[in-house]
């Protein structure tokens, strides 16, 4: 069965600093962190009824004697000093928790290679980072300097200002961002310099650079931090630095979205239709155990061809041969044409254009008033063809097609398509490739190990890679070989099935067979109806076949099934209209009642195709109607394999209550009696042009235990694009109390697992939602011990085998393996997991980061627990990727975008015209039958 389908896709032990244990005493009656049982001098506040959030890893117990030293990677050595202590942080701000002491030991070991490339640098060294305001000078009427805000112009008047001054402005000892911000090795003259540009007609422009010192940067300081003497990780060195690395590909390569790819593109690449693949690399600097680091990743991407327009729509448009065009061939045009940029060929130019849309005759009947420059004559009507035949000597071939209208400056040209060339570096997204072109760009995009392994080697080793002569100059020395590093492989928890009290995961892919064993808790299942959305489409859905094979199936995993109530026949046109759905739904609902005067327990709905419509189902279904739905395609039921009714079977127990698979020992770190509580939470945004889209809050949390696989989900809208949740207290608060209606006692620990956020972002999740957690859950008589882990999917750390022997067929890392030496943080908790079993392309192990530990984990204990938790995924019977509570989240979020979208036309009318930001939260409330059950797998 499929296993984990979140497609998002040396061994030197690093001195952490101390972190004070839980010290043996009783319990206060108010409670405290385990580690901060010895108090310190500090601020211990505490106004409100909640504990007070306390800084965790910051203080030192008396009897640990001195910080270790980690290693460093600066050129010149650097005096020991004592750890910071809380006296010193002048902001009242909670720091995240230090790494345990202890040593991670458990599993066999297994030698790696990371994308991750040491870089040294001298301390000493000050990089002098300058803002930039360039304007062009008008010299006509009192009009004020223009600001420029085109890159490359800027960069082009910048590279002017160098060359005409290259003492005072070594440009191989600067880096600029193409915008406001520039860094340089040596310190530059401040003030106002005049630049003069000639342009295509001869003419000069004139530019005023404005120059202003923004900071010295002293790399000391980050040393210091590399070496834990201070907490702060100085953002602003970083970035310079960053930008720094970045330079020589800005000089070299094309900037798309923070990656760079070259200009040209490889013959197997280009995959028709105008578009090819090109093959980039995205570089990051990290501060790691070892030092600061280089990470590199390499990307692929659709881009449209640099072809003459004409050439491009011959590829990108079969149909279309330079003659006359008829309207629906017009509009294809236009649509492939408008927004992109390009050059002209009649006339030498740097200048690019967009274009803005096509003329609405074609260039044989173009005409225009053309006025002499010098006055001598009168103005004459002339022909386009004429003008560029006589101007520029270019003969029009083209003649029965529109021009190209383009814009800039807010002036509009009419050039014919035949002098016009597409811009390098034109992104295509993929959505819009047709089916067979997205798998051709998936397959190059999922790479297999060894080849993704040896193109990041050969874009570090390029001539426009990240380390040019710019990175030299600014003292900076980048090892180009992998770093080496020694990782552990977590052995598999045993399982518990229907049949089997035991079931012991061992082959390489870490899976389980459910063609013998049937399901832990099997629900019964006596009122369902089955809706048939095929009845007047193709494929029909052969339901009495259909309904046996089901029956028989979820027979043989344990779950009793009787015939359906009632099946209804449709067409997939229902799917259209969320009136006619829910009417739909009201009316089967209604039907299946008064046959057995209960509720039904889930629909089945199988539909011919896949439809938009399916997020109007969701929505009626799970916020209006109330009950469960379970969607599939016909030509898949028809079929009646056993792995595809193996997994409708699977998804219908867990949504209806059941268990599939559970942990046969308790989770590593607790007792039986702990009562623990797992919190996964998420946001979802929208783009960032839908400015009145609001963004969608998910928070799941376990409901059972010590089985922990049964979850309750809430819903929340919120701002736009606002990452913190807003709402995250009320929210816990909410789900703490359904825990202890279902179990009659709350839990006395909590583990929240956080999503989407970036180390910029930390310090919001752990002293905002965390403090709002506290106040919201804890009193006088209920103090829960909390654990606040991050999880991060989107990092571009990649593990690769030293030895391809040592993991899968696949070439990736084998399931369980486990980071937490050389490049993880210099001090804080952190470590890399890759918990699935890599099938395709090459696996990303996820990021796990301890912001606070009030549970007192070891490494050992937190990296078992979370792969155990891994294993527990109602939908698969493998381990999979990121931890269920996170997974979970991700899909409620989705969902609630569903119901957002859904709910759109409603919410149109409801939101008064003066509020354009405002949304009614009335449409993503969960209908309260389905609050605490998993409707969302």
């Amino acid at each position: 069965m499929d296993g984990d389908r979140l497609s998002r896709g040396g061994s030197d032990e690093r001195p952490s600093g101390q972190r004070l244990r839980p010290a043996a005493e009783a319990p206060q009656t108010k409670y405290r962190p385990p580690h901060l049982r010895n108090p310190q001098p500090s601020n211990a506040g505490g106004e409100h009824q909640a504990p007070p959030l306390q800084r965790q890893g910051v203080g030192r117990s008396s009897e640990s004697g001195p910080a270790p030293t980690p290693q460093r990677t600066s050129l010149l050595p650097i005096q020991r000093q004592p750890l910071w202590s809380p006296q010193q942080n002048s902001e009242n701000r909670i720091l995240p928790v230090r790494r345990p002491e202890s040593r991670a030991i458990a599993g066999r070991s297994i030698n790696l290679l990371v994308n991750h490339f040491l870089v040294k640098f001298n301390p000493r060294n000050t990089i002098y980072h300058y803002s930039l305001d360039i304007r062009q000078l008008v010299s006509y009427g009192k009009r004020p300097a223009r600001k420029l805000r085109n890159t490359s112009g800027l960069r082009l008047i910048l590279n002017k200002l160098f060359l005409d001054d290259q003492a005072r402005f070594p440009a191989n000892r600067t880096a600029y961002d193409g915008e406001k911000n520039l860094y340089s090795a040596v310190s530059l003259p401040t003030g106002q310099f005049r630049v003069e540009l000639s342009a295509e007609d001869f003419s000069t422009q004139t530019y005023v650079v404005s120059i202003k010192i923004m900071n010295e940067l002293k790399l000391s300081k980050l040393e210091d931090y590399l070496s834990g003497k201070v907490p702060y990780v100085p953002r602003d060195i970083l970035q310079g630095m960053d930008m720094v690395m970045k330079e020589n590909p800005s000089r070299y390569r094309i900037s798309i979205d923070r990656y760079f790819y070259p200009s040209s593109f490889r013959a197997e690449d280009d995959i028709g239709s105008g578009m090819a693949a090109y093959r980039g690399f995205q570089s990051t600097l990290r501060p790691t155990a070892q030092g600061l680091a280089l990470c590199l990743d390499c990307s692929v991407m659709a881009c449209r061809k640099p072809l003459p327009v004409v050439e491009f729509l011959k590829e990108h448009i079969p149909e279309f041969d330079g003659a006359y065009l008829n309207l629906y061939l017009r509009q294809r045009v236009a649509h492939a044409l408008k927004g992109l940029t390009v050059r002209v060929t009649h006339r030498r130019t740097k200048q690019q254009f967009t274009i803005a849309g096509l003329t609405g005759k074609s260039t044989r009947d173009l005409w225009f008033d053309f006025v002499d420059p010098k006055g001598n004559d009168p103005t004459v009507k002339v022909s386009l063809v004429q003008y560029f035949r006589e101007k520029y000597g270019k003969v029009t071939v083209y003649q029965d097609i529109p021009c190209l209208i383009l814009g800039r400056n807010n002036r509009t040209n009419h050039v014919p398509m035949e002098f016009c060339i597409l811009t390098e570096g034109q992104r295509y997204r993929r959505e819009f490739l047709d089916e067979s072109r997205q798998e051709t760009m998936k397959e190059k995009c999922l790479a297999r190990p060894p080849e993704r392994r040896k193109t990041i080697s050969d874009m570090m080793q390029d001539h426009d890679g990240p380390c040019g002569d710019v990175t030299r100059n600014f003292g900076l020395q980048v090892e180009k070989n992998m770093t080496s590093v020694e990782g552990r492989i977590i052995g598999p928890p045993d399982l518990k099935l229907g049949a089997v009290d035991i079931v012991r995961v061992e082959d390489e892919k870490r899976q389980w067979n459910l063609a013998e064993n049937s399901v832990v808790e099997g629900k019964r299942i006596d009122r369902w109806a089955l809706i048939d959305f095929s009845y007047l489409d193709f494929p029909k859905l052969r339901a009495k076949d259909f309904i046996s094979n089901l029956r028989n199936r979820s027979k043989s995993l344990g779950i009793v099934m009787e015939e359906p109530l009632l099946c209804h026949s449709t067409g997939m046109c229902d799917f259209s209209s969320v009136s006619r759905l829910e009417e739909l739904l009201r009316s089967v609902v209604h039907e299946g009642n008064r046959k057995c005067w209960n509720k039904l327990q889930i629909i089945i709905c199988v539909m011919a195709e896949k439809h938009h419509g399916y997020k109007y189902l969701k929505w009626v279904s799970e916020t209006r109607v109330g009950v469960v739905t379970q969607c599939c395609l016909s030509n898949h039921a028809n079929r009646g394999d056993d792995q595809f009714l193996g997994n409708l079977c699977l998804k219908i127990n867990a949504k209806l209550g059941g268990s599939n698979v559970e942990l046969t020992r308790r989770l590593p770190h607790f007792e039986e009696e702990d009562h623990v509580m797992f919190i996964g939470a998420d946001v979802n945004h929208p783009l960032s042009k839908k400015s009145t889209t609001p963004s969608i809050a998910a928070v799941v949390s376990t409901v059972n235990w010590p089985a922990v696989n049964r979850y309750a989900a809430r819903v929340s809208p919120q701002d736009h694009r606002t990452e913190k949740i807003l709402d995250f207290g009320p929210i816990c608060r909410d789900l703490v109390n359904t825990y202890h209606q279902l179990n009659g006692i709350k839990p006395k620990k909590i583990v929240v697992f956080r999503d989407g956020v970036s180390e910029g972002q930390f310090d919001m999740v752990l002293n905002e939602e965390l403090s709002a957690l506290k106040r919201a859950v804890s009193d006088d008589h209920y103090q829960p011990r909390i654990t606040l882990v991050v999880a991060q999917k989107r990092h571009k750390t990649r593990l690769f085998l030293e030895n391809l022997g040592d993991g899968s067929a696949t070439g990736n890392v084998p399931p369980g393996t486990v980071v937490d030496t050389k490049i993880v943080h210099p001090f804080e908790f952190d470590f890399y997991l890759c918990s699935h079993y890599g099938r395709i392309g090459t696996s990303k192990a996820v990021r796990y980061c301890v912001l606070w530990d009030e549970n007192s984990f070891s490494s050992d204990q937190l990296q078992e627990l979370i792969y155990n938790l891994c294993f527990t995924f109602a939908r698969s019977t493998r381990p999979v990727s990121l931890v269920p509570p996170v997974y979970y989240a991700d899909l409620v979020a989705y969902r609630g975008r569903l119901f957002q979208e859904a709910a759109k036309e409603f919410q149109s009318h409801s939101v008064p015209a003066s509020k354009p930001h405002a949304f009614d939260i009335s449409f993503y409330q969960l209908h309260p039958d389905l609050r605490n059950i998993m409707f969302f797998v």
